[in-house]
């Protein structure tokens, strides 16, 4: 089994990719929805956050966890998104490990994970493909698809390492900037190289 990374930055269009690989049969594991079914059914993750942040505003009119307005809290101060990432991480990445091991027979095996780098997850990995988009794309998409303000959704960007970075550390590169039949002809050729693996 070769384990695949798929990594990018806010809105570089991961989750496309993810579909297409899906679509094709692959064995995709998308920690962003991990991460959200931790937040919606983890008990002791959400006992943890409501205890570390009991005295700010995280919470929706049903008393459930706002990933909207716990996701604003953690971008505008201090050092909230480290104490996020120390409940949540660990779970996440034990949901990683189950992952692979319940497909341990599968050639290959992706799992997107967005803070790939910024968690030094890199090393667990034997290939790692970023996804990369334009910043005014980027910016663009999470204006529209999240409604945030061109001020928040900087917040948001900046909040990651730079993509020149990533681009670096990374063995294949899918460039979505253009259309869908763009995005397939990379993913086929990113497939192909893989397949010499």
């Amino acid at each position: 089994m070769k384990k695949i990374a798929i990594t990018g930055n806010i809105a570089s269009g991961k989750s496309q990719v993810e579909k297409i690989l899906l679509s094709m049969g692959f064995k995709v594991l998308d920690t962003d929805k991990v991460n959200h079914f931790i937040l919606m059914t983890d008990i002791s993750a959400i006992k943890e956050i409501k205890e570390t942040f009991k005295n700010e505003d995280i919470f929706d009119e049903n008393l459930n966890i706002s990933r909207e307005k716990l996701g604003k809290l953690v971008f505008s101060k201090g050092n909230n998104k480290v104490k996020l990432e120390q409940i949540l991480h660990k779970r996440i990445f034990e949901k990683v490990n189950q992952f692979l091991e319940e497909n341990k027979k599968e050639k290959l095996v992706f799992v997107s994970i967005p803070l790939l780098f910024e968690t030094n997850q890199e090393q667990n990995f034997d290939k790692i493909v970023l996804v990369s988009a334009d910043i005014d794309v980027r910016l663009k998409r999470l204006m529209e698809r999240n409604h945030y303000s061109e001020k928040y959704a900087k917040v948001r960007i900046n909040s990651q390492e730079s993509e020149e970075n990533k681009i670096k550390k990374s063995d294949y590169v899918i460039y979505n900037n253009s259309d869908f039949t763009n995005l397939r002809k990379q993913i086929n050729y990113v497939l192909t190289q893989l397949s010499k693996l």
